[in-house]
């Protein structure tokens, strides 16, 4: 089975490149919403053409792989990761266009915007890492983290309301704003998803990652049981 094996290193190189190629997207698209850069902003959207293709590119090698067959319970794990992490990472580099379809203009926002996302330009990098490296403890560490994202975003949704009923924030500009904001939550949604698909990778457990907060992986039976 040493062809598929070989097929199966191919196709983690595909999705580990591109990984970075959309943290390069996201990190542009953010910079160009806070530095006003239409230019950087248009580079960011034509890039997407790119990791549309990959997108397409990568699941056809799975597919091609799984007709193939892998032997082994990890490699097969390791298959449906990839058609799983591709999809997170393909609809991460749609949040950078929205993201940069929003900075067309100066516009002024709350300081916590700009944390909130460089804190998730900081998730996604830390996820396509922990992936890198099969690393199951920096994997819980993203998925630490999302708790706070959600708490900069309630924080940022309530000052821009009081700000447009103040009639300091105009509702155009409240509209681009909240798009931003929507377009990062959205890769830190994806970010946990990556990283719980890590988890399942190494381990063969379940994730649950409730509405009430983070829990410990379970057996596949158990939550099979659970459901």
């Amino acid at each position: 089975m040493g062809e598929p094996r070989s097929k199966l290193d191919d196709l983690w190189h595909m999705l580990l490149d591109q990984g970075e190629r959309v943290s390069t997207m996201v990190l542009e698209s953010v910079e160009a919403f806070f530095d006003h850069d239409a230019q950087a902003a248009s580079r960011v959207v034509l890039s997407d053409a790119t990791v549309d293709h990959i997108d397409v590119e990568i699941e056809r090698h799975c597919i091609v792989l799984l007709g193939e067959g892998v032997e082994g319970e990890y490699a097969l794990r390791s298959v449906l990761t990839i058609v799983k992490i591709n999809n997170e990472i393909e609809r991460i580099g749609d949040c950078a266009v929205d993201i940069a379809e929003a900075a067309v203009s100066p516009l002024t926002v709350p300081p916590t915007a700009r944390v909130m996302a460089n804190s998730v330009v900081g998730m996604l990098r830390d996820s396509i890492t922990a992936l890198r490296q099969r690393d199951t403890a920096l994997g819980r560490r993203v998925l630490s983290f999302d708790d706070t994202v959600e708490a900069f975003k309630a924080e940022i949704l309530d000052a821009a309301q009081q700000s447009i009923a103040s009639g300091k924030l105009e509702t155009a500009c409240a509209i681009r704003l909240l798009s931003m904001v929507r377009a990062v939550e959205r890769i830190a949604d994806h970010c946990t998803n990556i990283c719980e698909q890590i988890i399942y990778l190494e381990t063969g457990n379940i994730v649950r990652h409730l509405p009430t907060g983070w829990t410990d992986p379970v057996p596949p039976e158990d939550a099979q049981g659970n459901s």
